[in-house]
């Protein structure tokens, strides 16, 4: 297994745990996210790990292929010198610096090829996460309005039963009543304190005046007649009526 592979192992799991125990999803998202961050810096010391080897092996295939070439340059000059015994020697080093330069290069090959791989997987990884704190501050915008509409749903929920609002109508009821009650008092305190005898003749004299009132109008406008000058005309006084009809039928028996 892969070290990529083992790490997306590792996430799911953590992840699978985290949304088990979920109780705060802002919370837990943002553990998410710092333990994602956790595993892709362990993975990166890991590829840097798998780097470093590459390029050891890129360097020791270099160092033997100069060996190898040492090795054939020496051969060369035993040649002018006609040892050919040493020569012999030499281009049996340079054939084994050669064969080893040449193993070092297919395998320095090969880990390149992985270490390359292991580094786009690196920057797949990075994008993911990258795009998952993106993510990260919508779903919590969803988080909370869909724990908003709960507490919404939960208050509307707790208050069905009407039990409030029938509560605050019998206040109502209760308040008018004791309204009610205190008027009724003050109509009874005012209707049995005072001088019962002052406030019948105040009610007269209240019903009087307008009938004066309505016989001087009459007098100013020359609607009495002659009765209203020479007649006797009745002094109204407070607390007196006055009926402006009889005033009226007594006209004609004295024009006769």
């Amino acid at each position: 297994m892969g070290i990529f592979d083992r790490l997306s192992t590792m996430i799911r799991s953590n992840i699978n745990d985290l949304i088990t125990r979920a109780e705060n999803p802002e919370k837990m998202l943002n553990q998410l996210i710092i333990d994602m961050k956790g595993q892709l810096a362990k993975a990166k010391q890991q590829v840097a790990s798998a780097i470093a080897d590459e390029k050891k092996l890129q360097a020791d295939a270099e160092a033997m292929r100069k060996q190898a070439e040492d090795w054939e340059r020496r051969a060369m000059l035993a040649v002018q010198e006609g040892r050919d015994d040493l020569a012999k020697q030499a281009l049996l080093r340079y054939n084994e610096a050669m064969t080893g330069a040449q193993q070092l290069h297919e395998t320095w090959v090969k880990h390149k090829a992985e270490t390359e791989n292991l580094k786009a997987s690196l920057r797949q990884l990075n994008d993911k996460i990258e795009e998952a704190k993106r993510k990260k501050n919508i779903l919590i915008a969803r988080a909370r309005r869909a724990e908003a509409q709960q507490r919404i749903q939960e208050t509307m929920s707790g208050m069905s039963d009407k039990s409030a609002f029938e509560s605050f109508e019998r206040m109502t009821e209760k308040i008018e009543q004791n309204e009610r009650k205190a008027i009724a008092a003050a109509e009874l305190q005012n209707e049995f304190e005072g001088d019962q005898l002052m406030q019948q003749f105040q009610a007269l004299e209240y019903k009087g005046a307008p009938d004066q009132q309505l016989l001087e109008l009459k007098a100013r406008m020359g609607l009495l007649g002659a009765g209203g000058k020479g007649g006797e005309t009745k002094q109204i006084g407070r607390g007196d009526t006055v009926d402006a009809e009889l005033v009226d039928d007594d006209l004609p028996e004295k024009q006769a």
